[in-house]
């Protein structure tokens, strides 16, 4: 400090909504929301998932006018989540690698009508599986890392061929970043980026998500095993600090409010673009809150999302991408 009251008031610079503007340290744009969307089978299919109020599986017809939307709204990047026919879904999560699924037409389908909006593709193999874990599981249960990997690569390769702009793991394997990095250099997929679900933790926040890509009540056990004990920080950045050293262009904080905290400390620590994702619990948190009469949408959203940006985030994975777009054009 420099001066003392009276000389200086911090109220001053807020007294209009312009100065206010001028001294704002952080923006919230369009261009840093991604859209996540859920794709299903069909022509002009839209069903409603009931525990995400406002969010819908579409077609892929119907995914392709949403990344038109996106294109126009300025949100830069959809991301595309499968929900798989039960008929489909297999022990091993073979549709994973079925170059004509659900992703993959989707994909294509977007870059083929939209190629100036990026396409980020989920890679783990709970949409695909009987017992709704991300990868293969022994006789006990217990997820084995290196034999998912093994199919990871040939997941994300799969995704990178149908146009994926970015591959995000989010199984939570130990040395998947690494494995995927090479094998997409290795096809000549120089630019394909991937983005690090890095500290994914085994949270309560993901159960409409579970709805709406068809694996809840799937699930033997839990994903205590892969996915991180929310307990813990410092491990966070050690799990960080591993994919980035294995090829990651970017890191992924989940779920989001509940973890502001890691979002610092992993931007502070790194310096490098860091993402949230507002998970399916969060949206559904705000949206019954706003049912309740106990807050305005507009302004919940929106504060919500300027926190991410104030904690470090290059930007925010959120169902709320579309409303926030248009409350910020205005």
């Amino acid at each position: 400090m420099t001066a003392a009251y009276p000389a200086l008031r911090l109220r001053r610079t807020r007294a209009s909504a312009w100065s206010r503007r001028l001294h704002a340290e952080n923006v919230l744009t369009p261009a840093d929301l991604i859209w996540p969307l859920f794709v299903t089978e069909g022509q002009g299919v839209e069903q409603p998932i009931d525990s995400l109020p406002g969010v819908s599986r579409w077609s892929v017809d119907g995914i392709v006018a949403r990344a038109r939307e996106a294109r126009d709204l300025g949100i830069p990047c959809v991301a595309l989540f499968p929900y798989t026919d039960a008929a489909l879904k297999t022990d091993d999560g073979r549709e994973a690698l079925n170059p004509d699924n659900l992703m993959c037409r989707a994909t294509r389908a977007i870059k083929d009508a939209v190629p100036e909006v990026g396409v980020l593709t989920d890679v783990a193999l709970d949409p695909y599986t009987t017992h709704g874990h991300d990868g293969l599981v022994d006789a006990a249960g217990y997820v084995r890392n290196d034999d998912t990997a093994a199919i990871l690569i040939e997941q994300a390769l799969n995704q990178a061929r149908a146009g994926a702009d970015i591959v995000a793991p989010s199984d939570m394997m130990d040395g998947r970043i690494g494995m995927i990095r090479t094998a997409l250099e290795g096809e000549g997929a120089h630019n394909v980026q991937i983005m690090s679900y890095a500290a994914k933790y085994a949270s309560g926040f993901y159960g409409p998500f579970r709805d709406a890509v068809g694996s809840r009540g799937l699930l033997k056990g839990d994903k205590k095993t892969y996915q991180m004990d929310h307990a813990n920080a410092e491990e966070a950045l050690r799990e960080v600090a591993l994919d980035l050293a294995e090829g990651a262009d970017s890191v992924m904080v989940k779920p989001g409010l509940p973890y502001l905290d890691i979002i610092v400390r992993v931007k502070q620590r790194f310096e490098v673009p860091v993402f949230a994702y507002q998970v399916s619990g969060e949206y559904a948190m705000l949206e019954a809150s706003v049912a309740a009469g106990a807050g305005d949408r507009d302004a919940l959203v929106l504060e919500t999302l300027l926190a991410f940006k104030r904690a470090g985030c290059a930007g925010v994975l959120t169902y709320h991408a579309a409303h926030a777009a248009r409350l910020l054009h205005g």
